[in-house]
């Protein structure tokens, strides 16, 4: 199957407007103009894929970013992508570096976005500060979802990366790196705000505004390289229908009912992420296990605990692998003390719309067949409760559900 057919023509048009903005950029640029000149990088990265799954009864996407998902028929819609990345080294120890992608995002198209734009200063071999659009770095692995050829996987694992609806933020980091005693000891913190939206059902959660600030410790020995950490965000904005009108419909009952309304607001509470991860890589042989929590202020949203283990052994050009991964939510019971108030609200519904209890078992084979060009095929076999719906894309469901998913996919994965 041809999966150049299978995108849309409106699909196309959008991918490949990301190169010819990127395109517009680079000749207007006059590091450009001068074709020798090596402080001047121009690279290009991208996947073309299908997916499918074997179920009618719920749809199926990469994360909570998008708008919509996939079901029972063959979709170029949440795999592919287009990234073009330029790097300008303005002098010895400052880099310029911008990136635009192309892919399907909250708004239920491919309309493309300015990813990286960020100025970075070396100080010393130890220290560097990056100022400018960054990729968030809440998860280990998490700045480069979206290149599929660094990913020994399709997609990165749902159960675990599935929850973060976002890519970058606004603001600065500063790095620290020290050798300690045989590996290197490398220390990060990290401060912007968001300026994404991520959908909920019909509408769109508004994350601008939201300020996002972490740190992570990464010590690397030989072939492993661990990492901690934590990061949290502030929320600007409160979830829209139907908890908007939910909320208003409490404050209108009267003192008594406000406190239970002001339990399912977002608008001035955090939530906060806390992770830990390990990788190896030595010849043939890929192993990564991560483990990671979130925790929410907002009564709604179930605070969840993810991880995954993968493994691959490559034999050749060819990479089998497996995996595992997993998560869980728990419900903190809101209710407003009321059965009839809360029947009325339909609070119990909202409660479970952000339910999670599920588990996945990867297989497939990763194909280099030339260089900077890889084929991959993969099953997701989704076990869960049929109530693990918070993961599935918005108006997905239908109550027939019951838990089980098996994912398909096929993708080309190429940088340059």
């Amino acid at each position: 199957m041809n999966t150049l057919d299978m995108l849309s023509g409106r699909r196309s048009r959008l991918l490949r407007s990301a190169a010819v903005l990127a395109a517009a950029c680079l000749l207007g640029s006059p590091a450009a103009a001068d074709a020798g000149d090596e402080r001047f990088t121009v690279g290009a990265f991208g996947t073309l894929g299908v997916a499918r799954t074997d179920n009618a009864d719920i749809g199926f996407s990469r994360d909570q970013s998008q708008a919509r998902g996939i079901s029972d028929h063959w979709s170029a819609k949440i795999d592919s992508l287009l990234g073009v990345q330029v790097n300008f080294r303005a002098t010895d120890s400052v880099e310029l570096v911008g990136q635009v992608l192309s892919r399907y995002g909250a708004h239920g198209d491919f309309r493309p976005e300015v990813a990286w734009a960020f100025a970075r200063y070396d100080v010393n071999p130890h220290l560097a500060l990056r100022v400018g659009r960054l990729g968030t770095e809440l998860y280990m692995l998490g700045d480069s979802r979206h290149v599929g050829y660094s990913q020994l996987t399709v997609r990165p694992p749902n159960d675990f990366y599935g929850q973060l609806p976002f890519y970058h933020l606004d603001g600065a980091d500063i790095a620290v790196t020290v050798p300690t005693g045989p590996g290197l000891l490398r220390a990060k913190a990290f401060y912007g705000r968001s300026d994404e939206v991520a959908p909920v059902g019909d509408e769109k959660l508004d994350l601008d505004g939201n300020m996002i600030g972490g740190a992570y410790l990464d010590y690397q020995l030989g072939n492993w390289q661990w990492r901690a950490t934590y990061a949290w965000m502030d929320l600007k904005h409160d979830l829209p229908q139907p908890v908007a009108d939910a909320r208003a419909f409490l404050y209108s009952l009267g003192p008594s009912f406000a406190a239970t309304a002001d339990a399912m607001g977002l608008k001035g509470k955090a939530a906060r992420f806390y992770s830990l991860g390990a990788v190896y890589d030595r010849g043939p042989l890929q192993f990564q296990a991560m483990l990671g929590q979130i925790r929410h202020d907002n009564a709604l949203y179930q605070d969840s605990t993810a991880g995954y283990l993968l493994a691959g052994y490559r034999i050749g050009q060819l990479t089998p692998y497996a995996g595992y991964s997993w998560v869980r939510s728990k419900d903190k019971g809101l209710t407003t003390g009321n059965p009839f108030v809360d029947g009325l609200v339909q609070i119990e519904a909202l409660r479970a719309a952000f339910h999670l209890d599920q588990k996945t078992f990867s297989l497939g084979a990763r194909w280099d067949f030339r260089r900077n060009m890889a084929l991959k095929a993969q099953v997701d076999m989704i076990r869960g409760s049929p109530e693990s719906i918070y993961l599935r894309p918005p108006n997905s469901i239908t109550p027939q559900f019951d838990g089980r998913i098996n994912v398909f996919s096929l993708t080309l994965d190429f940088a340059f």
